[in-house]
């Protein structure tokens, strides 16, 4: 089943993970999923061989986000990312860089979903007409069920994981989007098992992952100050 549908970017998969199909709504906080998705973009230009993670130990703990090739991928985001980067005085802060391209990427990311005919914009009324609510909602549900049956397949070992799939595993399991893949497991014990599959894979996605989370974790740290 799996192999019969176009695979989608991985901040797009990601995107439809993060939201209920039914209603639109987002399952975590939109900038917690926008640092997310900021990653499924970085992780991908590191997999296509556009970016590297700088390994000199400048900063304790810290990874520099640097171009390898400068040449376009041909996809918007993506390329705004690469610019992004191209067009920095010095090196970001990987962290930093997440934290930044992740400003409006929620936004953008729903919008070529929309673009593209994945998701419809739609509005309905409540409390009797007074107020007007509005919902991005899937046009096919097949694109978030073939994502889930990946990961499904992946945590029940019937599959041997890609890096794309590792990745989604990966941020899936930082955002703690586990319970939302409608599996029987225990959602501790798979989110786990997850990040194992996850970490297993190039030492880059497991950085980037690393960051997303520790990135989120910042977030909520700002929110309580």
């Amino acid at each position: 089943m799996t192999g019969s549908v176009p695979r989608l970017p991985l901040r797009d998969e990601l995107f439809l993970l993060g939201h209920n199909d039914d209603t639109g709504q987002p399952h975590l906080h939109r900038q917690a999923l926008a640092v997310g998705l900021a990653g499924a973009v970085l992780i991908e230009l590191v997999l296509a061989g556009r970016v590297v993670l700088d390994s000199e130990d400048r900063s304790a703990g810290e990874r520099w986000v640097r171009l390898y090739v400068d040449r376009p991928v041909g996809d918007l985001i993506a390329d705004t990312a690469l610019a992004s980067i191209r067009h920095a005085r010095t090196a970001p802060p990987l962290r930093t860089w997440l934290r930044e391209f992740a400003d409006d990427l929620y936004e953008r990311t729903r919008a070529g979903l929309v673009a593209a005919g994945i998701l419809r914009h739609t509005t309905h009324r409540r409390l009797g007409g007074l107020l007007r609510a509005e919902a991005y909602l899937p046009t096919d549900t097949r694109w978030s069920v073939v994502a889930r049956a990946r990961l499904r397949y992946l945590a029940a070992g019937r599959e041997q994981p890609d890096n794309h799939t590792a990745a989604l595993a990966g941020l899936v399991a930082v955002l703690n989007l586990t319970s939302n893949l409608y599996l029987d497991d225990d959602t501790t014990a798979l989110t786990g098992h997850l990040r194992t599959i996850a970490a297993q894979h190039h030492r880059p996605v497991r950085d980037i992952t690393t960051a997303v989370d520790a990135a989120v974790g910042d977030l909520a740290t700002a929110a309580y100050r």
